[in-house]
């Protein structure tokens, strides 16, 4: 089985180098691109079709969540999980209709946090912890 692609989606680049390590802690994983607009977030997740998007909702241009509903709309395959320093009650209303399979507080980013949103998809991303990397259960 070859490698699960993931674009990280950010326009600060201090937590894009924080979602790369994160990223490297799985096995079988690896960052094909990123993105720091929602506009660059389409036009990338075109060009490399990753199977997951970790993706910010406050970008500059359009919003993380409409970025989400394009993608979706040409790629319905792709898992998207919204990332944002917003509490879950503060999320904008459209952050739960926008197809993205969950959100994640960007602290409480983690290998175990983001397996357990993509556990539910069919069929299941492969997660496992890479070889040294951090136990999953101390995240």
């Amino acid at each position: 089985m070859g490698s699960v692609e993931v674009l990280i989606v950010d326009d600060q680049a201090p937590f894009r180098a924080v979602a790369r390590r994160l990223v490297a802690l799985v096995a079988g994983w690896r960052v094909a691109g990123e993105a720091e607009s929602g506009e660059a977030a389409v036009a990338e997740a075109a060009r490399i079709r990753p199977h997951v998007i970790v993706m910010d909702i406050n970008l500059p241009g359009i919003s993380g969540v409409e970025a989400t509903r394009r993608i979706l709309a040409g790629q319905p395959g792709v898992t998207v999980v919204l990332v944002s320093t917003y509490a879950a009650e503060d999320l904008p209303p459209d952050a739960a209709t926008c197809g993205a399979a969950g959100y994640i507080r960007k602290e409480d980013l983690t290998p175990a946090r983001l397996r357990a949103h993509l556990a539910a998809i069919s069929p299941p991303m492969p997660w496992t912890p890479a070889p040294g990397g951090v136990d999953e259960e101390q995240r």
